[in-house]
């Protein structure tokens, strides 16, 4: 795909995707098809989101938890009734469809890697955008194989830490579309922006990624995620007790923030770049834009004990830059259930 500069003005790109005038062409995305019928029972098992019930069309969020609850994979389903297609981040197709084929057992549900077999487009569900794109994607089994992000709100099942009128997320209407490959020439009538004008619109609408948010460790509290991928009132699954213990009883360690940027250099930090307060690390910045009404923001994750107040620093090539925090997840996220404590056992009242 062309970069940023040949494809005309980033702050034009973002209007244009947002207003459903543009696509975002993510040739760099995988695709993995579950098939049989055991396949939404059977994915059930293993992921944060109830998605046992999935019916044909619908669209839904999950994650792939290790065994202490640190997220593993991410991916956005859309089941058509005979199969359940698996939207991921690039690289990430063969290495979960060896895994979800290996764990079968005596399920009847086969996965492969069908990444070759389409091109993913992102776009947002106005204008032209949403009368073409989904009337151009596949349709193996007569349904379109379109995903909507159900990130506008919080799922059954899920959670948001921050209060409803705080969050931005009320007008975030994206979807993602697979096509095979001979349909993208049909879209010829719609414009395409680069990758980062996306990244831009998501990271003012607060929406976390695999890729850039996560790393070994990560919780999916700690980024927001159970309001869309995580159904706290479902059945076991891998890493459901820490989801819970955390949720419940705990506070995750970190917490993901929203960074306004010093705007007088040109320049924006790069991933992954050091972010201090009075002197100490406190965290690192994950991903940053130049958006084209907030200015220059980033997404970052940091300590949960980082005052929620502070001015941050964030090292950047030319030199240290200021920044100041929008709270996502609150310092105070968890504890959601009130334990009263109890006495000490054995303890023998004096008055008896």
């Amino acid at each position: 795909m062309a970069d940023a500069s040949s494809l005309g003005n980033p702050f034009t790109q973002q209007r244009e995707l947002l207003a459903g005038q543009a696509l975002v062409l993510l040739d760099n995305r995988g695709v993995v098809e579950l098939s049989g019928s055991d396949r939404l029972s059977y994915l059930d098992s293993l992921v944060s989101q109830d998605v046992a019930a999935l019916v044909s069309g619908e669209s839904a969020e999950a994650l792939l938890l290790d065994p202490h609850g640190h997220i593993e994979r991410s991916m956005r389903i859309i089941d058509d009734g005979s199969s359940t297609w698996l939207l991921v981040d690039e690289g990430q197709a063969p290495a979960l469809a060896a895994f979800l084929d290996r764990m079968t057992f005596s399920k009847d549900a086969t996965a492969r890697d069908a990444s070759l077999d389409f091109v993913t487009v992102g776009f947002f569900a106005t204008g032209l955008a949403d009368q073409t794109v989904p009337a151009a994607s596949a349709t193996p089994h007569g349904v379109s194989l379109v995903w909507r992000d159900p990130w506008s709100a919080v799922v059954a099942g899920g959670w948001q830490y921050a209060s409803e009128d705080e969050h931005p997320a009320g007008q975030w209407n994206y979807a993602e579309a697979l096509l095979d490959a001979h349909q993208v020439a049909a879209l010829a009538a719609l414009p395409r922006v680069a990758g980062e004008a996306l990244d831009a619109l998501r990271i003012a609408a607060w929406r976390p990624s695999l890729a850039t948010e996560v790393d070994a460790l990560s919780l999916p509290h700690e980024v927001d995620w159970l309001r869309t991928a995580v159904h706290l009132a479902k059945g076991c699954y891998r890493g459901q007790e820490t989801v819970a213990k955390v949720h419940n009883l705990g506070h995750p360690p970190r917490r993901l923030v929203l960074l306004h940027l010093d705007g007088t250099t040109n320049e924006l930090p790069l991933p992954g770049a050091m972010i201090s307060f009075d002197g100490a690390e406190v965290g690192n910045l994950t991903v940053a834009a130049r958006h084209f009404d907030d200015g220059p923001i980033a997404l970052a994750v940091v300590k949960r004990s980082t005052p929620m107040n502070a001015t941050l620093t964030v090292e950047a090539p030319s030199g240290p830059q200021p920044a100041t925090q929008v709270v996502i997840v609150p310092a105070d996220a968890g504890r959601a259930v009130d334990v009263p404590r109890m006495g000490k056992l054995g303890r023998v009242s004096r008055d008896a």
